[in-house]
């Protein structure tokens, strides 16, 4: 074989080399994209939004559902506020010269005391509702039971509309 020859077998084995390696990294991330969507479909329901649970219940149960959750928010909203508070002086405590351990520990518990009585409320209102929905009704519903409600970009919001952040 001539010089010729060999430059244009080594060019055509560089660009079916490169082929396969495009070809292969395509592959790779159409996998990985399609992993993702499964992943995604099968999380549970606590990453839904609340609106997408209640988008299956007729409206006026959607609208007892949505009035039930903001009356119950404003209800736990203070102890909410007061754990965010009692955080805030415990963090500003253990951060200043004046650091005192038994009084952060005890604001630390403070805040969670308000923390649980909070999500108390919100559960043992939500169980309330609960009982007065029919089964099927009461099956999609229930699923707001999972964990915490939805986040939007700028914040956290709770069912009233109301920033919660304090």
């Amino acid at each position: 074989m001539n010089a010729r020859a060999l430059t244009i077998a080594l060019a055509v084995s560089v660009a079916v080399n490169l082929f396969a390696a495009a070809t292969g990294v395509t592959l790779l991330v159409q996998m990985n994209r399609q992993a993702e969507r499964a992943a995604d479909q099968a999380r549970p329901a606590r990453d839904m939004t609340i609106g997408s649970v209640l988008r299956d219940l007729d409206p006026d149960v959607r609208d007892q559902v949505r009035a039930s959750r903001r009356q119950s928010a404003l209800a736990a909203r203070p102890d909410f506020m007061e754990a965010r508070r009692k955080r805030r002086e415990a963090v500003e405590l253990a951060a200043s010269d004046r650091f005192d351990k038994a009084s952060v520990h005890a604001l630390l518990a403070q805040s969670r005391a308000a923390e649980l009585r909070g999500r108390a409320r919100l559960e043992a209102d939500a169980l309330t509702l609960l009982e007065t929905l029919e089964p099927a009704d009461r099956r999609i519903v229930a699923q707001t039971l999972s964990g915490r409600g939805p986040r939007e970009r700028n914040g956290r919001r709770g069912a009233s509309g109301q920033d919660l952040r304090g």
